[in-house]
């Protein structure tokens, strides 16, 4: 085991704290059972001095009062006017005189080896004088239980610390398996898991955190490696393009047009290149622990008509009719730039693939939710393949023609915005009769 381990440093301020504790504990002990014996004492000799005052005043002699079986247990002595005129044949204070100038005064004596207590009344009848009533030598066992406390402390200790040993173990159990799946866990290994022990308590929300890190450390390395692949994927076609042209222009020497006409066409494949890496880039730029940090107060049936009005030219074009059948005015939190993503995607797929002379309808409305609905009488998405639509660079069959650009991007960025802000997407449609995309907030 390492000196600098968990376990060691728990044990060794465990261990100090007990130690702390267990002599606290016997000074207190010390304290408390000198203090209760004490008051026993002191009590005990106030009734029996208090007896012999009212005796002596009642007017019964010394020697009969110091001499009866009432004082065996205790000894007794008067003095009268500083000097000692008579006492208990059993009296051994020593320098008693020392004492007659307290009135109602309890003193313990004490040495190692024995305790005494010593209490002094006044009485004034049948003359003014000084009453000392004493205890027997009492054995001191005080200093004895706790010489023997302070003796098996070590002793204690080390039990505690033997427990404390087995105990740390136990509880460590699961850090143990923690640190074994982890030096398991590698990138192309995310399948261990810890199981969650039976308990509600910290090491199970140790261990689910744990595993809730290999989860999003697995949901990472995939959408690496997924990123990785679609630009590799996607990347290739506009890059052998720009390659060919360059190649086909070096071979020999060409008429000006010929050169315009290659630029032309390398400067088109770059922009495509360009428009793929920002559509990765916005799709990876975002996450649910940094996108509420982006959240603003957003109108959303103004940054729907702007949207539309980007969009005034295609419609024109096509011949398309925009119908808006409800625009509620709506404020609420969220990211504009993804609003107008999710927007801009959604209109801009049902112009392409609307054919012309059709229509295109847009709500906009709130209950519980918000809702954007956007349908179209558009060519449609067979059933089979309602499914993939959301996936990265997927395109139906049908729509891959050179009149319909895009890269199979915008319905993913869309689907990653609505869900980074807590909503879902519905897509209903029918092949040659339209699609009907359902959003909600």
């Amino acid at each position: 085991m390492k000196a600098n381990s968990l376990k060691n440093r728990v044990l060794f301020w465990f261990g100090g704290i007990s130690a702390v504790i267990l002599i606290l504990f016997s000074f207190a002990f010390y304290y408390v059972l000198e203090q209760s014996i004490t008051l026993k004492i002191q009590t005990q000799l106030y009734k029996q001095t208090i007896q012999i005052e009212d005796k002596i005043s009642a007017g019964e002699s010394l020697d009969q009062v110091l001499q009866k079986e009432s004082v065996q247990d205790y000894e007794a002595a008067v003095f009268k006017e500083g000097k000692l005129i008579r006492q208990s044949r059993n009296f051994h204070l020593k320098n008693p005189e020392s004492y007659i100038h307290y009135n109602d005064h309890f003193v313990m004596l004490k040495s190692e080896q024995y305790l005494k207590g010593v209490y002094v009344l006044a009485f004034s009848k049948p003359f003014n004088g000084k009453l000392i009533v004493t205890t027997h030598e009492i054995n001191n066992t005080i200093e004895d239980i706790v010489d023997t406390l302070l003796a098996f402390i070590p002793i204690l200790l080390l039990i505690l610390l033997f427990l404390g040993s087995k105990l740390i173990d136990k509880i460590l159990v699961p850090v143990k398996r923690i640190t074994q799946t982890a030096n398991k866990i590698s990138v192309n290994n995310f399948s261990d898991t810890i199981t969650l022990p039976d308990t509600e308590d910290e090491i199970k929300s140790l261990v689910e955190a744990f595993n809730d890190m290999i989860v999003r450390l697995k949901e990472g390395v995939n959408n690496l490696n997924r990123f990785n692949s679609d630009v590799s994927h996607e990347l290739k076609t506009p890059l052998t393009v720009i390659k060919g042209e360059i190649e086909i222009t070096l071979r020999k020497l060409r008429e000006p047009d010929a050169y315009i006409k290659s630029m032309r066409t390398i400067s088109y494949e770059a922009d495509q290149i360009e428009k793929i890496v920002e559509n990765l880039l916005l799709l990876t730029k975002y996450s649910k622990e940094n996108i509420k940090q982006t959240f603003e107060q957003c109108q959303l049936d103004a940054i729907v008509l702007n949207t539309i009005e980007k969009y005034n030219m295609p419609l024109k074009t096509k011949h398309l009719n925009l119908k808006i059948e409800k625009l509620e005015h709506i404020v609420t939190k969220a990211n504009p730039l993804l609003l107008s993503t999710i927007f801009s995607n959604l209109i801009d797929n049902a112009i392409k693939y609307t054919p012309e002379n059709k229509n295109i309808t847009i709500s906009l409305y709130r209950d519980d939710r918000i809702h954007f609905i956007i349908k179209d009488e558009g060519i449609g998405i067979p059933k089979e393949k309602l499914s993939k639509i959301t996936d990265r660079f997927y395109r139906v069959d049908e729509s891959r023609n050179k009149k319909i650009k895009g890269f199979g991007l915008g319905l993913s960025i869309v689907k990653n915005s609505v869900e980074l802000h807590g909503g879902e997407m519905k897509i209903i449609s029918a092949l040659d009769k339209g699609t009907t995309v359902h959003i909600a907030l």
